[in-house]
Parts: structure tokens; C-alpha cells; sequence
């Protein structure tokens, strides 16, 4: 794999979703879906914290730019399918904890992964609503009790990636950051059939869905412009 700067952030290049897995496996850092909007957003905090971790194309926009710089076997790795190849991988050896969405959420979430995978160890679960420094506190006390190997966090961007950089701190393991996958895995929201997936066209799934996400949708026309006149 390389890595390479896109815009002053740091993403690595992936020709196969083992690289990416074996690589986090070896290194206690915090995995980032990396997309467009990622990479135009000026925000300091969170490019700094992209740049000490490991930033994966999981965006079409990603991908793109990647290619673009003569990385042609760039491959894009959504990060909704990412955490359960690594739970596949890895629910025989490692243990996991888990936070994010709501309540009913994450126990359908944490039911549902009980059922597909009878030996997962899942050494705790929480929701998503971490509002004080009490609750942060509590979060912070429970891992560094617990020492689990593989923390998902499913809270949306910049607020997961704050956290886990946070977490990390305190308790060194594998991040990810899952945005809305709770929410897809267990069943309330539903994915983008088949056919949007394997054209790399999803992001059009989501704003015929939701057309209020117009605004974000724009942001990719940009990028894409940017990406033509060579400004990324």
C-alpha cells in the first residue's frame, strides 16, 4: 500500500481489502472512511487526526483522485462493509466493544452479531449519546478496564473521529469509525440495493432517498472539478 496527500490529507492506496485489514491488525491507529467531503473540508482537528491514523478511500470521490495521481489499482472500501470483514476475520482472536446510534440500535446490532457470529467476545456496548465528561469519563474508566482489541464507533464525522482520538489516548487498540453502519447492519436503514453498490453510484441511492442531502451531493461536483483543473 501507499500513502499519498490529497488536498493536505493523508490517505493510503488499497488494491485489495486484505491489505487494508492486515495493516490495521499491526498497528493500534484509527481507521478513517476517507470521501470528498473529507478531503475539501478545512478543518485542522480533524485532518490532524486523519494524518496520525490510517485514512482508506471508502468515497467514489476518494477513489478517483487516488487513480488520478497513477494509483490505478486503488480499490474503494466502504467502511459499512469494513468493520464486519474484520469482525470475520478477527471474532475467533480478538474482543470488541461497541458505541453508537441509540439504545435499540445497538442491542439489535450487538443481537443480531451474537447470532452471526456464535464466538464473538463483545466485552461491552453503549449507545452513542455521550453528551458530558461524565459520560466520557465513564466510556474512558470502562476501556481501560476492559483492554478490548477492536473499538467501533458509530457516532458520524468529526464527532467519532474526536472521540476516538481521545479514547485511543487512554487506551491504545483498533478504531474505526462507522458513521450510520449500526443503523444499516440491524436493519432500520436500508442500503443501496446491488446494482448502485458494484456502479460506484450509492452516494445517487442516498439523494434520491434523502433529497435534502443535496448540498452534501454538491460537494462532489466540486471535487470533481477541482480534480479535472488539477487542484487536488
Amino acid at each position: 500500500m501507499q500513502q499519498i496527500k490529497l488536498n493536505h490529507i493523508n490517505v493510503y492506496s488499497f488494491s485489495t481489502r486484505k491489505e487494508l485489514i492486515d495493516m490495521a491488525i499491526n498497528e493500534k491507529k484509527i481507521l478513517i472512511a476517507i470521501n470528498a467531503e473529507k478531503i475539501l473540508k478545512k478543518d485542522c482537528a480533524l485532518q490532524s487526526i486523519i494524518n496520525q491514523n490510517i485514512g482508506y478511500p471508502d468515497g467514489v470521490g476518494a477513489v478517483w483522485a487516488l487513480k488520478k495521481k497513477g494509483y490505478k489499482k486503488t480499490i474503494k472500501i466502504p467502511g459499512v462493509e469494513l468493520w464486519l470483514d474484520i469482525i470475520k476475520e478477527l471474532h475467533n482472536a480478538k474482543n470488541f466493544y461497541f458505541v453508537g446510534s441509540t439504545d435499540d440500535v445497538i442491542n439489535n446490532t450487538v443481537t443480531k452479531l451474537k447470532q452471526e457470529f456464535p464466538a464473538i467476545n463483545i466485552l461491552n456496548f453503549r449507545n452513542g449519546f455521550i453528551k458530558t465528561d461524565e459520560d466520557k469519563e465513564l466510556l474512558i474508566n470502562d476501556l481501560t478496564e476492559k483492554k478490548p482489541d477492536i473499538v467501533f464507533v458509530a457516532m458520524g464525522t468529526p464527532k467519532q473521529e474526536i472521540l476516538m482520538d481521545e479514547l485511543k489516548k487512554a487506551h491504545p487498540a483498533l478504531y474505526q469509525g462507522l458513521g450510520g453502519s449500526f443503523d444499516v447492519y440491524s436493519g432500520k436503514v436500508k442500503r443501496a440495493p446491488k446494482i448502485f453498490i458494484s456502479l460506484g453510484i450509492e452516494w445517487l441511492y442516498r439523494l434520491l432517498k434523502e433529497p435534502t442531502r443535496i448540498k452534501r451531493q454538491l460537494v462532489l461536483v466540486k471535487f470533481f472539478w477541482l480534480l479535472i483543473i488539477g487542484k487536488i
